[in-house]
């Protein structure tokens, strides 16, 4: 299978690696290993432009992310930069001292049109476990770990993470987890339904997330962004008819008027696979 490469040039980064594991996948992976993968704010600006970019790109129809090396996803903000920045020592302008509109790593606050795959191969802490939480399926590996430790720190997990979290597991739960900041196992993570699947072992986890974002891949992009949309908007708003109609307006025409639903269904009637084209929704 000759190399896979989008159709349009991706913004400049510094921060992260972007390769194409498969056809129409991008995978982004931190590349702050020295650092615990941890993100200065510039990274998160980088971050975000990166999505932005992915979300546009017609070749491209699901992401992975994940932190370089074996022992971290995401250790969170770079709190040396920021102990810099607040001690005067660094400066930045004052757009860029704070988190994207998307949030923190360009993920844990994204609307987005297009689903990303957490690929957890070591912690995740702090804004490292908001990434995964504003992720759509997460694949972990058998020894990452999960926490919320800001309120050890004497700040707060403010990229969304806490209130993710209640949608996700319950009142009760959610409190232990941030309150106490104790890391949680990926077992004990997937037992809770914040993780799709455990992978094979450490080494794996990638592979394991690149084999999930294929079957994303293999439908109708158009299906993929409109079937996201109903989920998420039901995991935001909290009112199922309420999301339901929502996407309902913003995309069934465009949908069923679309050619990808044409060929889906032609396809279906010839018994053979559909031949996708890049969303036009």
């Amino acid at each position: 299978m000759p190399p896979f490469h989008p159709e349009t040039s991706p913004p400049p980064t510094t921060h992260v690696l972007l390769t194409y594991p498969i056809p129409h996948t991008l995978l982004v992976t931190i590349n702050r290993e020295a650092q615990r993968n941890s993100i200065p704010y510039e990274g998160h600006h980088e971050m975000g432009a990166v999505f932005d970019w992915f979300d546009s790109e017609p070749s491209l129809r699901v992401a992975i992310v994940t932190g370089a090396g074996n022992k971290s996803f995401c250790a969170g903000q770079d709190l040396i930069q920021l102990g810099k920045l607040r001690s005067g020592e660094v400066r930045l302008p004052l757009p860029m001292q704070r988190h994207p509109v998307s949030g923190f790593g360009g993920l844990s606050r994204r609307t987005g049109r297009k689903p990303v795959v957490a690929a957890v191969n070591g912690f995740a802490m702090g804004g490292g476990f908001e990434i995964v939480l504003g992720c759509d399926m997460v694949v972990a590996s058998p020894t990452a770990t999960f926490a919320l430790p800001e309120a050890l720190r004497g700040i707060y997990a403010a990229a969304g993470g806490p209130s993710r979290l209640v949608r996700n597991i319950g009142l009760p739960l959610a409190t232990e987890i941030a309150l106490t900041g104790r890391p949680i196992t990926a077992q004990r993570a997937y037992e809770l339904g914040l993780v799709n699947r455990i992978a094979a072992s450490q080494d794996s986890v990638v592979a394991d997330a690149v084999k999930l974002a294929q079957e994303v891949a293999r439908i109708s992009p158009d299906s993929a962004i409109v079937t996201r949309a109903a989920l998420r908007e039901a995991w935001e708003l909290g009112s199922v008819e309420r999301a339901t109609q929502t996407v309902l307006d913003r995309y069934s025409r465009g949908l069923n008027e679309g050619e990808n639903a044409l060929e889906g269904l032609k396809a279906f009637a010839e018994k053979r696979e559909p031949v996708w084209r890049p969303s036009k929704l």
